[in-house]
C-alpha cells in the first residue's frame, strides 16, 4: 500500500461514513453467526454425560477453507478504519482521548452487562432446579467464547487514540514496532506459554494499524496490480510459514491466542477489501442492502453477543427432547444446519426487541461535564479483570456474576456522554463539516 497522507497541522476529518465498510463488517457479522451454526453440537452420551464439539473445526478440508473465511483480522482492520474517523471528529469537536474511551465502553459494555446478567440468573435457577452442573458448565463456557473478542476489541479501541498519534508521525515505523511485538512475544511463547496472550493486545492493535494506513492511503488509490500483489505475497509468506512447520494451517487454532499468521491474513483482507471496493460500493448503494446493512449494524454487538448463547441454550434444550439427534458431520446433521440457524435468528429477534435499544449512547439530558480520567480508567479495569479472566480460563457461573457486577459498576463509573461531543460541529468560523447523521447508517461506530 502506498503512503498514507498526511496533512499538516490538524487531521484531516472524514466526515461521511463509509458504506462500504458498513457492508464489510455485515458480512463479517453474518459469517461469524452462520459459522458457529455449523460448529456448535453438543452430545449426549450413553452414561449420561454431556460434551460439546466443533464438528466443523475437526473437518479435514476446512483448514483451506478457513483460511479464506478467517475475517476477524478483517473486522478489526474495519475497527481501524472508523475508529480512526471517530477519533478525529472527536477531536475536532473538543473531546479527548477519556471521552473517546467513554463512548467505546458505553458502546460494548451496556449490552454485554444484561447479556452476563440474565446468563448467571437463568442459569443459577436451572442449577437449582436440579440441572446437571456439566450441562451448565458445558453452557456457561460455551456462551462465554466472544467475551475473548470483547477483550481483544476493547484493548484495540481504547489504545486508538495515542497509536493514532503515533501513526500521524510516523505510520509505517508505528506498524513495523507493533510487528516486531507480535514476532517477540511468537518467538517466547515455547519458552513461557502464558506470553502469548500478550497478543491479544499487540496483534490486534497492529491489525487495526494496518486499519490506519488503508484509511490515509485511500485518497491516493493504490493501483489494482500493485492490490493483487499484496495479496500474494502476504499468503505465500503465510503459506511459507506453515510449510515450515512454524505455525498451523487451522487459522482456527491460531486464533487464540492469536499470532502473526492473522497480521499476515489481514494484510491480504485489507488488499482484497480495497480492491474490491468498486463492486462493494456499487452493492452498498442498494436501496434494500443499505436498509438491511443499517438496521443489522445498530443492534450488531446485541446479535454477536447473544447469538452463541441463545444456539448453545436451543441446542441443549434439544438434548432432552426425543427430537432426533444425528450425529455431528453426518449427512442429517448438514441437512440440519440450515433449520438451526432459523431457530436461532428466531431466538434473537425478541433478544434484539428487549435489548437492542442499548446499543444506544446514553446522552446527558443538558451540559455535563466529561467524566473523571480516573473514572474511566477504574471502568476499563472493571471491564477487564473478568473478560481477561474469560479469556484466559473459561467461563465459569461465579465468573457470570462478578463479570455482571464489574460491568454494571463500569457502566454507573462511566454516566453519560457530554451532549457537546454528540452534536453538530458547526461553529461560527469553524472549518469543520457538520457531523452527519444519514438514518439509516450503521451505528457500528459513535
Amino acid at each position: 500500500m502506498v503512503s498514507p497522507q498526511r496533512a499538516a497541522g490538524r487531521p484531516a476529518l472524514m466526515p461521511d461514513r463509509d458504506p462500504v465498510i458498513d457492508l464489510a463488517r455485515f458480512f463479517c457479522l453474518l459469517l461469524v453467526v452462520v459459522g458457529h451454526t455449523m460448529m456448535v453440537s453438543p452430545v449426549l452420551h450413553p452414561d449420561g454425560t454431556v460434551t460439546s464439539e466443533n464438528t466443523l473445526g475437526n473437518q479435514r478440508w476446512f483448514e483451506p477453507v478457513v483460511w479464506v473465511l478467517q475475517i476477524m483480522p478483517l473486522f478489526f482492520v474495519a475497527g481501524g478504519i472508523t475508529g480512526l474517523q471517530s477519533w478525529r471528529r472527536l477531536r475536532a469537536r473538543g473531546g479527548n482521548a477519556f471521552d473517546f474511551m467513554q463512548g467505546r465502553l458505553l458502546r460494548l459494555i451496556r449490552p454485554a452487562t444484561v447479556l452476563l446478567a440474565v446468563m448467571f440468573a437463568g442459569l443459577s435457577l436451572a442449577l437449582l432446579s436440579g440441572v446437571d452442573p456439566q450441562v451448565i458448565q458445558l453452557l456457561t463456557s460455551g456462551a462465554g467464547m466472544p467475551l475473548w473478542f470483547l477483550a481483544a476489541y476493547l484493548a484495540a479501541q481504547l489504545n486508538l487514540p495515542w497509536l493514532a498519534a503515533l501513526h500521524g508521525r510516523a505510520p509505517w515505523l508505528t506498524l513495523a514496532g507493533l510487528t516486531s511485538l507480535v514476532v517477540a512475544v511468537d518467538c517466547l511463547r515455547g519458552v513461557l506459554p502464558m506470553l502469548a496472550y500478550l497478543n491479544m493486545v499487540f496483534l490486534w492493535c497492529a491489525v487495526q494499524q494496518i486499519g490506519f494506513i488503508v484509511a490515509d492511503s485511500r485518497p491516493l488509490h493504490p493501483s489494482r496490480p500493485a492490490l493483487f500483489g499484496i495479496i500474494v505475497a502476504s499468503n505465500a509468506l503465510l503459506g511459507l510459514l506453515v510449510l515450515l512447520g512454524l505455525y498451523s494451517g487451522n487459522m482456527l487454532v491460531n486464533l487464540n491466542p492469536p499470532n502473526v499468521t492473522l497480521l499476515l491474513l489481514a494484510i491480504s483482507q485489507a488488499a482484497v477489501l480495497e480492491l474490491l471496493r468498486p463492486l462493494l460500493a456499487r452493492t452498498a448503494s442498494l436501496a434494500w442492502v443499505r436498509r438491511v446493512v443499517g438496521v443489522a449494524g445498530r443492534r450488531s454487538m446485541t446479535v454477536y453477543l447473544w447469538h452463541l448463547p441463545l444456539l448453545a441454550a436451543m441446542s441443549g434444550l434439544l438434548l432432552l427432547t426425543d427430537l432426533p439427534k444425528p450425529a455431528g458431520g453426518t449427512a442429517e446433521w448438514w441437512w440440519a444446519r440450515p433449520v438451526v440457524l432459523l431457530g436461532v435468528i428466531a431466538l434473537l429477534l425478541p433478544v434484539l426487541a428487549l435489548f437492542g435499544r442499548l446499543e444506544e449512547r446514553p446522552m446527558a439530558p443538558g451540559p455535563a461535564p466529561s467524566r473523571p480520567a480516573a473514572a474511566v480508567l477504574l471502568a476499563a479495569v472493571a471491564v477487564f479483570v473478568p473478560a481477561v479472566q474469560a479469556a484466559l480460563n473459561g467461563l465459569t457461573l461465579g465468573l457470570l456474576g462478578g463479570g455482571a457486577a464489574c460491568f454494571a459498576l463500569a457502566v454507573v463509573l462511566l454516566g453519560r456522554i457530554p451532549a457537546r461531543l454528540t452534536a453538530s460541529a458547526d461553529r461560527p468560523g469553524g472549518s469543520e463539516p457538520p457531523l452527519p447523521r444519514p438514518p439509516l447508517s450503521a451505528n457500528v461506530e459513535p
